[in-house]
């Protein structure tokens, strides 16, 4: 037993002496490939064994022929394990330098490419990580072109909108300077619509850069969707009178919702407003609510005729104003994004779908 812990000892010592310098080498060479490293390893682990082992055979006194046998045998296990390390990390060398040309190439602006080759476990969940952040950075980048695009539109709208307008209320106000207006009251009248149209223009402006500025302040307070919808429906009914429209709000349950009633409002309003305008005359607007499972769903359906497939997905974007059929006559197409802005702020979100003769725009809130 006393021998045996000698030997134990013995071995042990020559081991750590082998395990210390390696350690020191690792720590100097920390920062060079990874074939390095992989060598050291290898080398530590066969000069450890041989440490031991001529640590062992010096306390043993082993006769000179006994030793080089021992040594020999050790010399052609530590030349094969070498060999076997230099091949492990030029392998995981190579599949690392491919998964950076890949990742350099994704930085560069382009679609993240997986290497082909095989590549450790560590290296193929680095890999399918890489992928799915291109997948999400290739959708980011979609969005953001069709945000862009949005902008432009909304500038060269806006600014369309904006000098049709002033350059009217120019012309009338040098009718009216001149003395060359025959009715000037009908001239101011002309001159308020178009002043209350461009203020609903500038306020709209507003509203859509406080919700994209994050600086959209709720006061949510709870109130029963009969009474949010009842009001605005009373709102539109005479713009629907004007457009020989009918409104139809009989499937409304009186489920209680926790919102800010102006914002809410704002919402109804909008969407009641696009969908009359856009409903031909002796057609039906219907308004309804109702609790679903994930909350609670206002749907407002108009006759429109529906939007293109294709442009389902655009509909609540900033300056849309869809195809010939829902060309609006007025209005910089910014009603819907509005409208998403504010659910959005409710922790809710708005849809729109085709139906019969026309499409329905949904809004679902949280249920109290």
């Amino acid at each position: 037993m006393t021998d045996t812990l000698l030997i134990a000892l013995f071995a042990f010592l020559g081991a750590a002496a082998a395990g210390l310098l390696g350690a020191l080498v690792l720590r100097l060479s920390r920062h060079r490939s990874l074939v390095v490293s992989l060598t050291v390893v290898a080398a530590v682990a066969v000069t450890a064994m041989l440490a031991g082992t001529l640590a062992v055979a010096w306390a043993m006194f082993l006769s000179p022929h006994d030793l080089t046998v021992v040594t020999t045998v050790v010399a052609m296990a530590a030349v094969v394990s070498l060999a076997t390390a230099m091949l492990l990390g030029r392998w995981v060398a190579v599949s690392s330098r491919d998964l950076t040309l890949a990742a350099r190439s994704f930085g560069d602006g382009g679609t993240f490419a997986a290497p082909e080759a095989p590549a450790t476990a560590e290296l193929a969940a680095l890999t399918r990580e890489l992928a799915a952040t291109s997948a999400k950075l290739d959708r980011s980048r979609e969005r953001e072109r069709a945000l862009e695009t949005s902008r432009r539109e909304l500038v060269a709208w806006i600014s369309h909108d904006l000098r049709t307008p002033l350059a009217g209320l120019r012309a009338m106000s040098e009718a009216l300077e001149d003395g060359m207006a025959v009715d000037s009251r009908r001239y101011l009248r002309q001159i308020r619509t178009e002043v209350e149209r461009m203020n609903d223009m500038v306020g709209d402006l507003f509203e859509l850069s406080r919700i994209h500025a994050g600086s959209l302040t709720l006061t949510p307070t709870r109130i029963s969707v009969y009474d949010l919808v009842g009001d605005a429906l009373a709102g539109a009914h005479p713009l629907a009178r004007e457009h020989g429209v009918r409104l139809v709000g009989d499937r409304i349950d009186a489920v209680p919702v926790e919102v800010d009633g102006k914002e809410m409002s704002r919402v109804l309003d909008n969407l009641l407003v696009n969908a009359i305008r856009r409903t031909p005359v002796d057609g039906t607007v219907a308004v309804a609510a109702r609790r679903a499972d994930d909350g609670v769903v206002l749907s407002v359906t108009d006759g429109c005729g529906g939007i293109p497939e294709e442009d389902l997905p655009r509909v609540f974007d900033t300056g849309w104003r869809g195809t010939h059929a829902r060309t609006p006559p007025a209005g910089a197409g910014l009603g819907l994004a509005i409208v998403r802005g504010i659910v959005e702020a409710h922790a809710g979100r708005a849809e729109v779908r085709n139906v019969t003769g026309g499409c329905c725009f949904e809004v679902t809130l949280p249920s109290v």
